[in-house]
């Protein structure tokens, strides 16, 4: 018989089980339900839509030991309370433990906290609630919309664009969001303009200042340098003004997320790990939150900390009102549950994180930081144009001597009104306008949040699965350079001196790749909706209006699959040729053949002539050079890779090398023997280099096999360490053992100890 135990206490992870195993006494059985115990199943609809929409629920396989285990205990003890976290994924976490572990609802007790602290979890053991149904409802509604538009829209994508896609509700949309971007960058025609600066001495002291105005062309930019040569510099303004600078909210997720990103370099996925680690251990308030409200017992610690550690002045009390109308204020703004803990976290990360998290709570309850700006203005004699000078001093730091200061003061020299000022240098240079910048993670969730689409705590998984599907690559960009005019004023001569700037440079920026475009071209014209940045909004708001208990969650999935299942039959008219995309550059000058850039079964490519059924004359195939796009690729460039394979020459042996690009980039091929040319143009590579890519090839094949036994079994030299294989299954060599001194037996009997190969299940598309 299993021991009987008072109190079984359920939570989702065993990070927050051994936590809160800390604070309850010997009365509490504490045990971790590893998230969802049970889910829609992967494969397959699972809701039944002739009767209301019903999932088929089904315990995780990898959960049935689990539930087993929760059960026997949940039998003997006297009371269960659920404390999953309070969200509607954590209401759902404890409903789906009540129907499948058998809990009567009315004895089981519903209790939550933001934070995990002794006082949090004494409260909420005193204060028990049961389930909250509309919030369980809120969550199947979205579980529900999102499987009916992944397993309805996910088909008609692998038919007419390519296989392995997916759509999804919010995915979908943030995709397009960057297409969108990506091509307004394309389109964008930057215009100049000269920007004048100027140079004076004060007193062996330099001020600087720039012309108000930017000069609209280099003439214009010109005849102001030939004036300024005989003018006279006159002050005509001083102007000092007090200014404050407020201190920030105390962080929600998407704008913990935004600030890591800016000040730590983290991803949004890393982020959102590093939180829930923190928050597990009892370092910080619950990380998934829209509001910016802290308590007022929060309120209070900051102030005894700031006023003992900073002083009176440094203190203000604030509590900040959520700007989002929709947001969920179930919880916290994320806050240390400790102000007087400066630094927490088993890592160097989470250490980092955490004190972000602590400098931007206690800011926000202390004082403004006070400035002094000043500005000058300066005239040129017979001109109507303005030079400004502008300084700013820091007098007090207040907020900022807890998270951070500017860099530097912008001191100015002591100057008069009216005086006359001694030109040392003007500048007249050359500058473009720039298009919108393109998204990173942390801009993409400020844009997604901003239109309302998702919620924060769904924006990483979002993001890490649109580049999983490659809709997406995180890529660093490598500028261009471009020449700019320079026009210097210097001892009364201008000269003109062109410089040369890298433009367009970037790092870790989210850029959509040809199967991002294509599809998001065949959901804006088959399924305007679910691209549509108010309809994706609109839907979060009736799962507002579900969890609020203002709308059936049924009625609302029955008005939105009326006219999503219509719009599904009415895409099956696209023509793969249509979805395609098929741009004609031109034709090839020596066969007159048309030559198509689109996107194929395998991605975007070149077609050199057309299909015709009557015709045993079959298209050509290229890639698409490197750096170019189904839009911007020219008839030249594609009459390039229509040249490869290549013969570069022959090996030292006689056989002949070829030099190509396929799936996974460029490669040369002597007999059956393919190389990797990694970033080598297959169009430029000499024979030199191809012979000794080659011999590289040979020499490491060469030593690839370590040892050799009857019956196919095999010493591997693998990329990560020696291993043995039979070409059926793979066995590690214990550390410590020399990889040279095995046997034929030695080898069989690690063999059969190590796990058999796990097959890769073969993707079956069913006709519907």
């Amino acid at each position: 018989m299993p021991e009987k135990t008072k109190n079984l206490v359920i939570v989702e992870s065993p990070a927050k089980a051994r936590t809160i195993e800390k604070y309850l006494g010997r009365d509490y059985t504490v045990r971790s339900s590893f998230g969802h115990i049970r889910d829609l199943p992967k494969k397959g609809l699972n809701v039944d839509i002739e009767h209301s929409f019903t999932p088929n629920y089904e315990v995780n396989p990898d959960k049935k030991k689990v539930v087993s285990e929760l059960k026997k205990i949940a039998k003997t003890s006297d009371k269960v309370w659920l404390a999953s976290d309070e969200d509607r994924e954590g209401e759902a976490i404890a409903w789906h433990l009540t129907q499948t572990l058998g809990l009567n609802p009315k004895d089981t007790k519903r209790i939550a906290f933001h934070e995990i602290t002794k006082p949090a979890i004494e409260f909420a053991i005193k204060h028990p609630r049961e389930v909250n149904l509309p919030l369980v409802d809120a969550y199947q509604a979205r579980r529900v919309l999102d499987r009916l538009v992944g397993y309805e829209l996910s088909p008609v994508l692998w038919k007419k664009v390519r296989a392995g896609l997916s759509a999804g509700r919010v995915q979908s949309v943030g995709v397009r969001l960057i297409v969108d971007r990506e091509r307004e960058i394309r389109e964008f025609k930057a215009t100049s303009s000269y920007k004048v600066t100027a140079t004076f001495n004060v007193a062996k002291q330099e001020l600087k200042a720039e012309l108000i105005d930017k000069l609209p062309t280099k003439e214009t930019a010109s005849d102001f340098l030939g004036a300024a040569k005989t003018a006279a510099f006159k002050i005509v303004n001083i102007s000092k003004k007090p200014g404050l600078r407020n201190p920030g909210a105390p962080f929600t997720t998407s704008t913990l997320q935004q600030e890591a990103a800016r000040r730590l370099s983290y991803s949004v996925k890393q982020t959102m790990t590093l939180a829930q680690r923190l928050y597990e251990a009892g370092y910080i308030t619950y990380m998934r939150t829209d509001s910016t409200t802290i308590s007022s017992l929060a309120i209070n610690d900051a102030e005894n900390y700031i006023i003992k550690t900073f002083g009176e002045q440094y203190h203000k009390r604030r509590q900040f009102k959520t700007k989002n109308e929709s947001a969920q204020e179930a919880h916290e703004a994320i806050r240390p549950t400790d102000f007087t803990k400066r630094s927490a976290g088993s890592d160097k990360q989470q250490e980092k994180l955490y004190q972000l998290i602590w400098q931007r709570a206690l800011a926000s309850q202390m004082s403004e930081a006070r400035t002094e700006r000043t500005e000058i203005t300066i005239n040129l004699s017979d001109r109507s144009e303005r030079l400004l000078a502008k300084g700013e001093v820091l007098q007090f730091d207040g907020f900022m001597k807890v998270y951070g200061t500017p860099k530097d003061d912008t001191l100015l020299p002591v100057v008069e009104q009216n005086q006359i000022l001694d030109l040392d240098t003007m500048t007249a240079t050359e500058t473009f306008n720039h298009p919108s910048a393109r998204y990173s993670e942390a801009t993409l969730v400020r844009k997604l949040e901003e239109l309302g689409i998702g919620r924060p705590s769904t924006y990483a998984t979002t993001i890490s699965t649109i580049q999983s599907r490659g809709y997406i690559e995180k890529c660093d960009i490598e500028g261009v350079e471009r020449t700019i005019q320079v026009l210097k004023l210097h001892n009364g001569v201008i000269t003109d001196q062109p410089s040369t700037e890298i433009t367009g440079a970037d790092r870790a920026k989210l850029i959509p790749t040809s199967a991002a475009e294509v599809t998001t071209d065949f959901l804006v014209k088959y399924f305007p909706d679910i691209v549509d940045y108010n309809f994706t909004a609109h839907v979060e708001s009736d799962f507002d209006k579900i969890a609020n208990g203002q709308l059936q969650w049924v009625n609302m999935i029955e008005n939105f699959y009326k006219s999503f299942h219509t719009l599904v039959d009415k895409s099956e008219t696209a023509s793969r040729s249509e979805v395609s995309q098929a741009r004609q550059l031109g034709n090839d000058p020596n066969t007159n053949k048309p030559i198509l850039a689109r996107y194929g079964r395998y991605g975007p490519m070149l077609q050199r002539g057309e299909a015709d059924k009557d015709s045993t004359d079959k298209p050509d195939f290229a890639p698409l050079p490197t750096g170019t796009t189904l839009e911007d690729v020219t008839l030249e460039q594609a009459l390039e890779m229509f040249r490869l394979p290549r013969l570069i020459g022959k090996t030292e042996q006689g056989d002949d090398i070829y030099a190509n690009i396929g799936r996974y980039g460029p490669y040369i091929k002597v007999g059956t023997t393919f190389v990797s040319i990694k970033n080598a143009d297959p169009l430029k590579l000499t024979l030199g280099e191809a012979r000794i890519l080659y011999k590289e090839k040979l020499d490491k094949d060469l030593n690839k096999y370590i040892a050799e036994f009857p019956g196919g079994i095999k010493v591997v030299n693998g990329p990560y360490g020696p291993y043995i294989t039979d070409g059926k299954k793979n066995a590690k060599i214990p550390h410590g053992t020399d990889p040279v001194k095995l046997t034929k037996t030695d080898a069989q009997e690690l063999l059969a100890k190590a796990p058999t190969k796990r097959r890769r299940p073969r993707r079956i598309t069913k006709k519907r």
